[in-house]
Order: C-alpha cells, then structure tokens, then sequence
C-alpha cells in the first residue's frame, strides 16, 4: 500500500504503520491547552486588532486557523497565508525591511498588534503601533509574563535562547 500524504488515515506498509494527521488541528489543540483562547476571543471582541503575516511561509494555515477561525479575529487579519514555494517572491526573514508592508500598516495605528514569523516559523517579529520589539526583548518580556499564560501560571523552568535572543535574557 502506498501513503497518500493528501488523505488523513492510517496506512500499514509491511511492519511499519504511517498515520496522515492534520497538523494544523493538532497544534491548535494543544495551543488551547497552553493559553485561555476564552479571553482572548474577548479581546478581539472588543475590537483588539492584530495583524499577523505569515510571510507566503508554513504559519499562514496554523495562524488564520486559530486566529480566523478559533479567536474569531476579523478575515483578513491572517495576510500572506498561503504558503508558496517563492514565499510571494520576498525573503522570509521576519525583519523591518523584508516585513515593510506589516510595519506601515502598524503605523497606519489601525492595529494594536502586528507580527511576522519566518520560512519555517521558528523566529518572528513583533511589532506594536510605534515600536519594534527585538527578538531579545521578546523573549524576556514572555518569559517575565509566562506567569499569566495558564499553562505556566506556576512559572517556567527556563528558556531556550539563541544568538539574536541571548542579550536580554
């Protein structure tokens, strides 16, 4: 039997067993688990807007499904959602001047939130009405806050951090 990667399913190969899983529904479950989507679909109730590119990268159906659809955010505040080969034809490296588009629009002050992740979204960029938030103070400003998150209201044991990271932790 062969694996249809495009078909949810279990598929038996000789003695080896493949299971084809939505990842998006996976990752959203578990992301219900670690934050209170409860009052963060209250925020966007009360008119909290966000703008979050995904830059044509893999975050664009994990983001418009649980920012659209989960939070209930309006549509449209999920931009470049759909992951292409060219990433749009732009560099997907979540930084002033590859996320121009995202940072004059948060200048607009029609947002309160912006953020934009890389290729394969393991780094991002937050930007707020008129202010960048470096990837150091990102990190430390979560890691100081990790508290209100439920599923770390006891604390976090530490962080992982990298080269761009490492200065404010």
């Amino acid at each position: 039997e062969s694996v249809d990667l495009d078909k949810l399913g279990t598929y038996k190969i000789e003695n080896t067993t493949v299971e084809v899983i939505n990842s998006v529904i996976d990752y959203a479950e578990l992301m219900q688990q670690i934050f209170d989507f409860d009052k963060i679909r209250e925020l966007f109730a009360k008119g909290f807007k966000v703008r979050f590119d995904s830059m044509c990268a893999v975050s664009g159906p994990y983001a418009k499904y649980i920012f659209e659809t989960l939070l209930k955010a309006p549509a449209g505040t999920v931009v470049n959602a759909e992951p292409l080969e060219d990433f749009g034809g732009f560099h997907p490296d979540p930084n002033p001047v590859n996320a121009e588009d995202l940072v004059k629009h948060m200048r607009s002050g029609k947002y309160d939130f912006g953020a934009a992740s890389d290729g394969d979204a393991d780094r991002n960029m937050i930007v707020g009405k008129q202010i960048d938030v470096s990837p150091s103070d990102s990190l430390a400003i979560m890691a100081a806050n990790a508290h209100l998150i439920p599923a770390y209201s006891k604390g976090i044991k530490g962080v992982a951090r990298s080269m761009p990271t490492s200065t404010a932790v």
